[in-house]
């Protein structure tokens, strides 16, 4: 009992040099060549790769709310113009719109089976659904190509009225934002297809799906504004 008593307490040793059974030091302090790999190789793969992922998704939640301002303002701005004008001219929107709203809606339904085979550790079939994703997006600005060929047929330019000049703009700038993230899309298919650890490849898919769904969602919501403003 007294030999208990009088034992130095366990945290008074040293905790940078272990001690065999003996009571004899076995190295692991600062002087030992392997100690800074052995503290720090647990660590480095979260302190090296946490950041980058989560300042990817704040970047990603940035450019949401800029392009979510930007199109409210535009439809301010519209909405305004739209009840005082009085060289306001209808447009029939060019039937193609309808067809591409499908399409986009596909894409949405592409991205989320590119997750879903990641998710089963199915690597090549994400990356499959990934450039399937992007092809649809591909599909749809060419769609809206058809459309502004249509109205220019129709001799329907940027500044033929202020229909046609909201119609260009809208529209213009929905397909710039959409093909920003096909190009982000494919760059992130080959990093996913480059990287080791699932956890990794999950979150930057999952950030590029968040604004993926975001651009589809603003599409279906600029197709309303469109439909009730300039075919009025």
């Amino acid at each position: 009992m007294a030999g208990i008593l009088l034992s130095p307490p366990i945290e008074s040793e040293p905790k940078d040099s272990p001690l065999d059974h003996n009571g004899n030091g076995i190295g692991g302090g600062p002087d030992d060549p392997g100690y800074n790999s052995r503290q720090t190789s647990e660590l480095d793969p979260p302190k090296r790769w946490a950041a980058p992922t989560g300042a990817y998704r704040m970047l990603t939640l940035f450019a949401i709310i800029w392009i979510a301002a930007l199109f409210a303002t535009l439809t301010l701005v519209l909405q305004s113009r739209w009840v005082h004008a009085k060289d306001w001219v209808s447009i029939p929107l060019p039937r193609v719109l309808y067809v591409n709203t499908v399409i986009l809606l596909l894409s949405s339904l592409a991205i989320e089976l590119a997750r879903f085979s990641l998710h089963t550790g199915k690597s090549s079939h994400c990356m499959r659904w990934i450039f399937v994703t992007a092809s649809i997006g591909l599909l749809f600005l060419f769609g809206q190509a058809l459309a502004w060929r249509e109205l220019i047929l129709k001799k329907l330019h940027f500044a033929s009225n202020p229909g046609s000049f909201f119609f260009y703009l809208i529209t213009g700038a929905h397909g710039l934002h959409l093909l920003g993230g096909i190009a982000t899309l494919i760059s992130v298919g080959f990093f996913v297809n480059r990287l080791t650890q699932k956890t990794r490849q999950q979150a930057a898919l999952s950030t590029m799906a968040l604004y993926w769904h975001f651009i589809d969602g603003l599409w279906f919501y600029l197709f309303a504004v469109l439909s009730m403003a300039i075919q009025r």
